[in-house]
């Protein structure tokens, strides 16, 4: 029998049956959309978890005091005074260093005024907009001038001048109080917003690191550094020069602890990425759920057409029908179930996809492998719990299936 025909007496039994036919391609429809639903979702969080990253430097390096053990003990990070200025001057003439700058912080209360505000100083240079982004709207940066001479000057994040100056006053040149030290506004950072743990970025006081670290916190060794590598491909070996000069420098042994920690934001963005990936193949493994459960619908609906079409199977073999032309209808029609189902499910879940970033306002990414790879599944599931109610169909003996009632 011609395959044309075959498609059209597939397609006249399915028309016949039109309300269950869809019922039946409803299970597919709502796996396939679920499916490209979630992968878009899931992918939309990494993509937007990536970018965040990115705007805070995807190439930055942190170097922080690391635990050590000193006399059997373990010694807190946070005790730890091995970061010292000399380490800074000697890492900024790294080749694989585009920008580094010391970073001391301490938290307290600025003043303005009758208007307070609690928030974190952090006592850096100039590399650090670099390094962390970060851009000043009006104002100017403080000078290397500034940092030799532990000038009393900052720069305000938005959040800080929202609270201090509520009256929309330009903040440059008034003179703001952290604790008991005067310090003049030079300028004011351009908005930021929220980062991707949900800290607010524009909650920030910068200063010139010797002024935080000579007048607020009166120390002599840095809490941290912070740096960014000519390139994201070559943070790796700017990390291993950076440990290799520093483990020089504070004359560690062979096989000795590092006094020091090192990360990347690299590091971060893979872990994220990781843990993203792992939540979209949940996601998309329980919409699965739903494909499964729509291949077994087919199964059902094709076992309950071979019974309710015996006799009509059976005169078909009398007049000369072969079992692959049985077999043949039969799949047909299965396929054209879930294909057709996997078509409606596709633009259902582009369409749910959209709502979601309209009204739901989550980030959405549809990939155009999602589509084919729901698309490929649906048609393979057509066949998969199609071909055994279509086997039994070719397999009746003609004679019992004209006496079937």
């Amino acid at each position: 029998m011609k395959f044309s025909n075959l498609i059209k007496i597939a397609l006249k039994a399915l028309n016949n049956n039109k309300l269950r036919c869809f019922l039946t391609m409803l299970g597919i429809i709502i796996g396939v959309a679920s499916v490209i639903t979630m992968l878009a979702i899931g992918q939309g969080s990494k993509n937007s978890i990536r970018e965040q990253i990115s705007e805070m430097g995807s190439n930055m390096i942190m170097i922080h005091p690391g635990n050590m053990q000193k006399g059997g003990v373990r010694q807190s990070a946070d005790n730890m005074q091995t970061i010292k200025v000399e380490d800074y001057e000697a890492l900024r003439t790294l080749p694989g260093i585009a920008a580094i700058s010391p970073s001391v912080n301490t938290g307290g209360q600025l003043v303005v005024g009758n208007n307070n505000y609690p928030s974190t100083i952090y006592g850096i240079t100039p590399d650090y907009l670099e390094i962390r982004k970060l851009k000043v709207k009006d104002g100017a940066m403080f000078t290397d001038h500034d940092i030799k001479t532990a000038a009393k000057v900052c720069v305000l994040g938005k959040t800080v001048v929202d609270n201090l100056f509520p009256g929309g006053e330009d903040p440059v040149g008034k003179v703001v109080r952290f604790g008991s030290i005067p310090m003049t506004v030079v300028g004011v950072l351009e908005s930021k917003g929220t980062n991707s743990m949900g800290q607010d970025q524009d909650d920030v006081v910068l200063a010139p690191y010797t002024s935080v670290m000579k007048r607020i916190l009166a120390i002599d060794y840095l809490q941290g550094l912070f740096a960014s590598a000519v390139d994201e491909d070559r943070t790796d070996e700017t990390i291993d020069q950076i440990t290799e000069v520093l483990r020089t420098r504070h004359k560690l042994k062979e096989g000795e602890d590092s006094d020091f920690e090192i990360r990347s934001q690299q590091e971060l963005s893979e872990m994220m990425s990781s843990t993203s990936d792992m939540m979209t193949v949940l996601l998309a493994c329980i919409a699965g759920i739903s494909l499964l459960v729509g291949g077994i619908g087919i199964m059902n609906i094709m076992y309950v057409s071979v019974t309710e079409r015996t006799r009509e199977i059976g005169l078909r073999m009398a007049i000369g029908a072969r079992g692959i032309d049985i077999l043949s209808q039969f799949l047909i029609e299965s396929i054209i179930i879930s294909v057709t189902g996997g078509i409606i499910g596709i633009l259902l879940g582009v369409l749910a996809s959209w709502l979601v970033t309209v009204i739901a306002r989550w980030p959405v990414y549809i990939e155009l492998y999602s589509i084919g790879l729901s698309f490929a599944v649906c048609t393979v599931t057509g066949v998969f719990f199609g071909w055994y109610p279509a086997k039994k169909a070719s397999g009746l003996d003609p004679i019992e299936a004209l006496r079937y009632e």
